[in-house]
C-alpha cells in the first residue's frame, strides 16, 4: 500500500510539474521552423502537455484503484462552450478549416480541467502562480533588451526593437496586463501588515510554514519589470508600432450579419455561426461597401473581429455567444474581487483575442476556480465515482470521507480503465490529426525556405509531402498548384526556344502533367475551403495563366473569379482582377464595366481608374481615357513614381489625340485625394505560359455560386463549365 501511495504521489507530482513548465515556456515560446513562429509552436506545447498529463492522470487512477474528480464552479460552462464549438465546428460551411481551429480549444478546455484535478492545496496553487508569473518575466525581460537594442537571442530576425515572443505586440500587451494585478496582489500581500483582505486568508496558514522574504522578493521584483514590460510595449503601441484594428461598428456590423443574412444556411448561421475559427469567409462575405473609405484599413482581410466576444458571436452563433456569456455569469456571480479574470472579460468585451490570449483566459479562470476551491472546500470536494447498480443510478460520485460498501468499491476498479479508455479517445483522436498538422506544417516551412532560394524541385516533393501528410489544409493546394504552374512555364518557355526538330516529347508531357496538378491542387484547394474567395481567386489565377494554352482556360478564369466575387463582393480588386482578364481578352465594353464597378465601391481607387483608362483607350474613348487619367493623376499627385508613369501615359494619349477632332468639355475631377495609392499597374496574369496550337485540353472547374449574403444577389444554382456573363 505504501508503494502504491508513493506512485500516485509521483504522478501527481509529475503533472504539477508539467503544469508549471508549460506555464513558464508559454509567453516566450517561439520557432523559426513552423510557418507561424509564435502561435503554433505554443499550439505543440499545448497539445504535447495536456495528452502527456491526460496519460499520466489516467495511469495513476489505474494505480490508485479510484477514481476521483473534482468539481469547480466553472465546469458546466466551459464545457458547453467547447461543445457548442465542436458543433459549430461540425457543421461549418469551411468544416476543415473550423475542425482544426477547434482541436486547440478543445486542449484548452482539457487544460482547464487539468488544473481544477491536479492542483489540490495552496502550496502547489502558489506553484503555479509562480510559474505563470516568472514565465510573464522572462517575456518582459525580452521585450525591454529588444527596446533597449540589446538583442539576447542569436537569430537575426529577432534583432528588432519591436520583437516579441508574442508575434503581437497588443498580444504582449494584454497578456502583461492580465498578468501584472496578479503580480501586484501577492507584493501587497508579503509586505502589508494589513489584514483581512479577501483571498489572503487562503494563503496566511499555509506561509506561515515557510518563509516569505525569498516569495516577497520575487513578487516584488516581478512586479515592477512586468510593470516596466509594459509600460514599453505600450507606448510602442501608441508611437511606432500602432495596431491593426478592425473598427467596433464593422465587427458588430459583420457579426450580425454573418447570423442573419447567409440565404443559403440562415437557421445554422443564426445558431452556431460560420463554424469556430473562421471570421474570414465572415469579414469577406460580410463587410459593408463602407469599409473601403477607410482608406489605412481597406486593403486588408482581417482574420479576428474587433473584440473576442463579436467574434465568437459571428463564428458559433447565438449558441455560443449564449454559453460564453453564461461563463461570464458564472463568473460574477461567484466572486468579483479576483481583479484579472475580470480584467480579461473586459478585454473580451471590447478587443480581439489571439489563440495565446483565448488560453490565458482559461488559465487565469482556472486559477480563480482553484482559489474558491480553497475558499470553499466542502463546497467542491474531492469525489469518488463508483460503479452502482442500475435503480442507484449506474455511476455515483460520493464524496472522499464517506464509506461505501466493499464489493461496491471492487466492482468499481474497473472504472478507472474504463475511464483511462475514454481520456485515450479524447485526447488520441485529435492527437493524431494534431501531430499530422504539425509534421506537415514543418514540412511546408522547408518549401516555403526552398522556394526562396530557387530550388524548384526541392519546394515541388516538399509541398507534395505536405499535402500528404495533411490533405485538409487550403494554403497547401494553394501554393502547390502554383508551384507546379511556375515549374510548367519554365519547361515550356525553355521549350518553346528550341526548333520542333530537337523537343523531347517527355518535356512536353512533363509540362502537361504539371498543369493538371496545378489545376487538381488548386480545384482541392476550393475543396478542402469552398468559402474562401483567396482559394478561387488562385484557381482563377491558374485557368488566366493558361489563356491560348489550354481550351477553355479564359471562360474558366472568368466563372472562376465571379465565385471568388461572390465571396468577396465588396472588395474593388476583385472587380480590377475581372476586368483584367476580359481586358486581356480584347472584351473591352466588359472590362469598362468592371472597372467602373471597382469606383463605385471606391471612388478614389486610382489603379481602377487607371486600367479603366487603358480599356477606354483601347476601345478608341481617347477623350474619356483622358479624363480617367487626368483623375489618376490628382489621385497620385503624393507619389513621385505614379505621377510620372501616369504623365507618360497622358503625354502618349494626347500625340494620340492630335491627329483626331476631339471636344474637350469642361469636366472636372472631383474624386477626393487621400490615402496612400497602390502602385499604377495595368492588371495582367502572374504567370503566362506560351500560346500553344493546338491548345490542350485541361480540367474544367465545377462551380457552385455561393450566396452574396447581404451586399449581392442570392445565387445557388449550379455553373456549368462555360460561364454565362451575367455581370
Amino acid at each position: 500500500m505504501n508503494k502504491k501511495q508513493q506512485l500516485v504521489a509521483y504522478f501527481d507530482n509529475l503533472n504539477l510539474f508539467f503544469l508549471g513548465l508549460f506555464l513558464v515556456a508559454l509567453p516566450v515560446l517561439f520557432l523559426s521552423t513552423t510557418t507561424d513562429a509564435f502561435v503554433l509552436p505554443k499550439q505543440i506545447a499545448l497539445t504535447v502537455i495536456v495528452s502527456l498529463i491526460a496519460i499520466s492522470f489516467g495511469i495513476k487512477t489505474i494505480i490508485d484503484g479510484r477514481l476521483k474528480l473534482r468539481a469547480s464552479p466553472f465546469h458546466l460552462p466551459v464545457a458547453l462552450f467547447i461543445f457548442v464549438s465542436f458543433l459549430s465546428a461540425i457543421f461549418s460551411v469551411n468544416r476543415f478549416d473550423s475542425l482544426t481551429a477547434f482541436v486547440p480549444l478543445l486542449f484548452i478546455g482539457l487544460l482547464y480541467f487539468a488544473f481544477i484535478n491536479i492542483v489540490k492545496n495552496q502550496k502547489q496553487l502558489l506553484f503555479i502562480l509562480s510559474a505563470l508569473i516568472l514565465g510573464t518575466v522572462l517575456s518582459s525581460i525580452l521585450a525591454l533588451f529588444s527596446f533597449a537594442k540589446i538583442y539576447l537571442l542569436p537569430f537575426p530576425y529577432t534583432h528588432v526593437q519591436f520583437f516579441t515572443t508574442f508575434g503581437s505586440l497588443l498580444d504582449q500587451a494584454l497578456y502583461l496586463a492580465l498578468i501584472l494585478p496578479m503580480t501586484g496582489y501577492f507584493t501587497y500581500f508579503f509586505f502589508s501588515t494589513m489584514k483581512g483582505k479577501r483571498h489572503a486568508e487562503a494563503f496566511a496558514t499555509e506561509n506561515k510554514k515557510n518563509k516569505t522574504g525569498g516569495q516577497a522578493i520575487f513578487f516584488s521584483a516581478s512586479f515592477i519589470i512586468i510593470l516596466f514590460g509594459l509600460a514599453i510595449t505600450v507606448y510602442q503601441l501608441f508611437t511606432t508600432q500602432k495596431p491593426l484594428i478592425l473598427p467596433f461598428d464593422l465587427g458588430l456590423q459583420t457579426a450580425f450579419a454573418a447570423i442573419s443574412q447567409d440565404a443559403g444556411n440562415v437557421l445554422k448561421s443564426f445558431l452556431l455561426g460560420s463554424g469556430v475559427g473562421t471570421y474570414l469567409i465572415d469579414f469577406t462575405r460580410f463587410k459593408p461597401a463602407l469599409y473601403n473609405l477607410n482608406e489605412t484599413l481597406w486593403s486588408f482581410t482581417f482574420f479576428r473581429s474587433s473584440s473576442y466576444i463579436l467574434e465568437i458571436l459571428a463564428t458559433t452563433g447565438i449558441m455560443g455567444i449564449a454559453s460564453f456569456l453564461f461563463l461570464v455569469f458564472k463568473i460574477v456571480k461567484e466572486d468579483r474581487s479576483f481583479f484579472p479574470i475580470l480584467l480579461a472579460v473586459l478585454a473580451a468585451l471590447f478587443l480581439p483575442f489571439s489563440f495565446t490570449l483565448v488560453m490565458l483566459f482559461f488559465v487565469l479562470l482556472a486559477i480563480f476556480a482553484l482559489i474558491r476551491i480553497q475558499s470553499n472546500p466542502d463546497k467542491y470536494s474531492e469525489m469518488d465515482l463508483y460503479l452502482m447498480s442500475l435503480k442507484k443510478g449506474f455511476v455515483v460520485a460520493v464524496p472522499e470521507d464517506e464509506r461505501v460498501s466493499n464489493a461496491e468499491k471492487k466492482h468499481s476498479k474497473v472504472l478507472p480503465v474504463f475511464f483511462f479508455l475514454f481520456l485515450i479517445v479524447i485526447i488520441g483522436i485529435p492527437m493524431y490529426f494534431a501531430t499530422r498538422f504539425f509534421i506537415s506544417d514543418f514540412i511546408f516551412q522547408r518549401s516555403l525556405v526552398a522556394a526562396s532560394e530557387n530550388k524548384g524541385l526541392d519546394t515541388y516533393q516538399l509541398q507534395s509531402a505536405a499535402i500528404a501528410v495533411f490533405p485538409y489544409r487550403d494554403v497547401y493546394y494553394r501554393a502547390f498548384s502554383q508551384t507546379n504552374l511556375a515549374l510548367a512555364n519554365a519547361l515550356a518557355v525553355n521549350a518553346q526556344s528550341q526548333d520542333a526538330e530537337n523537343q523531347d516529347p517527355q518535356v512536353q508531357q512533363n509540362i502537361v502533367t504539371m498543369i493538371q496538378q496545378a489545376i487538381s491542387s488548386a480545384r482541392g484547394a476550393t475543396t478542402v475551403a469552398p468559402f474562401t474567395s483567396f482559394n478561387w481567386n488562385n484557381l482563377s489565377s491558374v485557368y488566366r495563366s493558361l489563356i491560348g494554352f489550354g481550351q477553355n482556360a479564359d471562360q474558366f478564369a472568368v466563372v472562376t473569379l465571379q465565385q471568388a466575387i461572390a465571396l468577396d463582393p465588396s472588395s474593388p480588386q476583385q472587380y480590377v482582377e475581372l476586368g483584367g482578364i476580359y481586358y486581356q481578352l480584347g472584351q473591352y465594353d466588359e472590362a469598362i464595366r468592371q472597372f467602373q464597378i471597382a469606383i463605385q465601391l471606391k471612388n478614389n481607387y486610382a489603379n481602377a481608374y487607371y486600367n479603366l483608362g487603358h480599356a477606354l483607350e483601347e476601345k478608341g474613348d481617347l477623350q474619356n481615357a483622358l479624363l480617367a487619367y487626368q483623375t489618376v493623376k490628382n489621385l497620385v499627385s503624393n507619389n513621385e513614381e505614379n505621377s510620372k508613369k501616369v504623365d507618360q501615359d497622358i503625354a502618349a494619349l494626347q500625340s494620340k489625340m492630335e491627329d483626331q477632332k476631339a471636344q474637350q468639355g469642361n469636366q472636372t475631377n472631383t474624386a477626393p485625394v487621400d490615402g496612400e495609392q497602390q502602385p499604377l499597374n495595368v492588371n495582367q496574369p502572374s504567370t503566362t505560359l506560351p500560346e500553344r496550337d493546338p491548345q490542350i485540353k485541361i480540367p474544367a472547374p465545377t462551380v457552385t455560386i455561393a450566396p452574396t449574403g447581404a451586399a449581392g444577389k442570392n445565387t445557388n444554382t449550379k455553373t456549368t463549365p462555360a460561364p454565362t456573363q451575367d455581370r
